[in-house]
Protein backbone atom coordinates (compact mmCIF):
# COMPACT_ATOMS: atom_id res chain seq x y z
CA UNK A 1 0.00 0.00 0.00
CA UNK A 2 1.30 3.47 -0.88
CA UNK A 3 1.57 5.46 2.25
CA UNK A 4 0.53 8.59 2.81
CA UNK A 5 4.09 10.18 2.38
CA UNK A 6 4.19 8.80 -1.19
CA UNK A 7 0.68 10.37 -2.17
CA UNK A 8 1.78 13.48 -0.57
CA UNK A 9 5.17 13.74 -2.82
CA UNK A 10 3.37 12.97 -5.70
CA UNK A 11 0.69 16.15 -4.92
CA UNK A 12 3.98 18.18 -4.48
CA UNK A 13 5.42 17.66 -7.61
CA UNK A 14 1.80 18.29 -9.30
CA UNK A 15 1.66 21.35 -7.68
CA UNK A 16 4.89 22.09 -9.07
CA UNK A 17 4.53 20.97 -12.36
CA UNK A 18 1.64 23.64 -12.42
CA UNK A 19 3.81 26.58 -11.51
CA UNK A 20 5.46 28.53 -14.80
CA UNK A 21 8.48 26.34 -15.72
CA UNK A 22 11.56 27.81 -13.14
CA UNK A 23 9.34 29.32 -10.54
CA UNK A 24 10.82 29.11 -7.26
CA UNK A 25 7.49 27.77 -5.30
CA UNK A 26 7.48 28.52 -1.25
CA UNK A 27 6.90 25.44 0.44
CA UNK A 28 4.27 27.39 2.29
CA UNK A 29 2.07 28.36 -0.79
CA UNK A 30 2.23 24.31 -1.49
CA UNK A 31 1.44 23.49 1.97
CA UNK A 32 -2.03 25.53 1.52
CA UNK A 33 -2.76 24.68 -1.84
CA UNK A 34 -2.56 20.89 -1.46
CA UNK A 35 -3.91 21.36 2.08
CA UNK A 36 -0.60 19.37 3.84
CA UNK A 37 1.28 20.39 6.85
CA UNK A 38 3.84 21.78 6.18
CA UNK A 39 6.28 20.34 8.86
CA UNK A 40 4.89 16.65 7.08
CA UNK A 41 6.00 18.51 3.56
CA UNK A 42 9.73 19.73 4.76
CA UNK A 43 10.16 15.40 5.74
CA UNK A 44 8.55 14.56 1.84
CA UNK A 45 10.48 17.35 0.01
CA UNK A 46 14.34 16.55 2.19
CA UNK A 47 13.78 13.10 0.75
CA UNK A 48 12.84 14.52 -3.19
CA UNK A 49 15.47 17.25 -3.01
CA UNK A 50 17.87 14.28 -1.98
CA UNK A 51 16.93 12.08 -4.17
CA UNK A 52 17.59 14.90 -6.66
CA UNK A 53 13.85 15.51 -8.06
CA UNK A 54 14.10 19.00 -7.00
CA UNK A 55 15.97 21.47 -6.39
CA UNK A 56 15.47 24.25 -3.28
CA UNK A 57 16.71 27.53 -2.53
CA UNK A 58 16.81 29.31 0.56
CA UNK A 59 15.86 32.64 2.21
CA UNK A 60 14.10 35.43 1.15
CA UNK A 61 12.49 34.73 -2.99
CA UNK A 62 13.84 31.29 -2.44
CA UNK A 63 11.56 28.11 -2.79
CA UNK A 64 11.29 24.78 -4.82
CA UNK A 65 11.31 24.10 -8.80
CA UNK A 66 11.59 20.98 -10.81
CA UNK A 67 14.77 20.07 -11.85
CA UNK A 68 13.73 18.23 -15.36
CA UNK A 69 9.72 18.82 -17.45
CA UNK A 70 7.05 17.44 -16.06
CA UNK A 71 6.78 14.54 -18.41
CA UNK A 72 10.56 13.24 -17.79
CA UNK A 73 9.58 12.49 -13.68
CA UNK A 74 7.40 9.17 -13.46
CA UNK A 75 5.30 8.52 -10.52
CA UNK A 76 6.98 5.11 -9.97
CA UNK A 77 10.59 7.01 -9.55
CA UNK A 78 8.50 9.48 -7.17
CA UNK A 79 7.31 6.49 -5.49
CA UNK A 80 10.57 4.96 -5.11
CA UNK A 81 12.18 7.68 -3.42
CA UNK A 82 8.95 8.87 -1.32
CA UNK A 83 8.40 5.18 0.19
CA UNK A 84 12.04 3.75 0.00
CA UNK A 85 10.54 0.69 -2.02
CA UNK A 86 7.56 -0.89 -3.81
CA UNK A 87 8.06 -4.06 -3.17
CA UNK A 88 5.25 -6.15 -2.17
CA UNK A 89 6.62 -8.61 0.20
CA UNK A 90 9.75 -8.26 1.77
CA UNK A 91 11.73 -11.09 -0.15
CA UNK A 92 11.54 -9.02 -3.03
CA UNK A 93 13.09 -6.19 -1.41
CA UNK A 94 16.48 -4.74 -3.52
CA UNK A 95 18.57 -5.03 -0.56
CA UNK A 96 16.54 -8.16 0.79
CA UNK A 97 18.16 -11.37 2.05
CA UNK A 98 17.72 -14.42 0.01
CA UNK A 99 15.00 -16.06 1.21
CA UNK A 100 15.93 -19.77 2.76
CA UNK A 101 12.11 -20.65 0.99
CA UNK A 102 13.11 -19.15 -1.82
CA UNK A 103 13.25 -22.53 -4.15
CA UNK A 104 10.17 -23.98 -2.90
CA UNK A 105 7.43 -21.10 -2.27
CA UNK A 106 4.35 -21.85 -3.90
CA UNK A 107 3.61 -18.11 -3.92
CA UNK A 108 6.70 -16.11 -4.91
CA UNK A 109 6.26 -15.94 -8.83
CA UNK A 110 2.57 -14.85 -7.60
CA UNK A 111 4.25 -11.92 -5.96
CA UNK A 112 6.64 -10.97 -8.55
CA UNK A 113 4.24 -10.94 -11.18
CA UNK A 114 2.32 -8.24 -9.37
CA UNK A 115 5.17 -6.36 -8.40
CA UNK A 116 6.16 -6.53 -12.02
CA UNK A 117 2.43 -5.21 -12.79
CA UNK A 118 2.89 -2.48 -10.41
CA UNK A 119 6.52 -1.48 -11.32
CA UNK A 120 5.24 -0.98 -14.96
CA UNK A 121 1.52 0.76 -13.96
CA UNK A 122 3.52 3.29 -12.15
CA UNK A 123 6.45 3.75 -14.09
CA UNK A 124 4.59 4.48 -16.92
CA UNK A 125 2.59 7.36 -15.56
CA UNK A 126 4.36 10.71 -15.80
CA UNK A 127 3.75 13.96 -13.69
CA UNK A 128 2.62 15.77 -17.10
CA UNK A 129 0.34 12.76 -17.50
CA UNK A 130 -1.60 13.43 -14.13
CA UNK A 131 -1.26 17.32 -14.45
CA UNK A 132 -3.41 17.02 -17.78
CA UNK A 133 -5.82 14.40 -16.84
CA UNK A 134 -3.98 12.16 -19.33
CA UNK A 135 -4.25 8.42 -17.52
Amino acid sequence: MISTKGRYAIRFMIDLAEQPEGVLVPLDDVAKRQEISKKYLEIIVKLLVRGKLVKGVSGKGGGYRLLRKPEEYTVGEILKIAEGTLATVACLDENAEICPREKVCKTLPMWKKYDAMVHDFFYKITIADLVNGDI
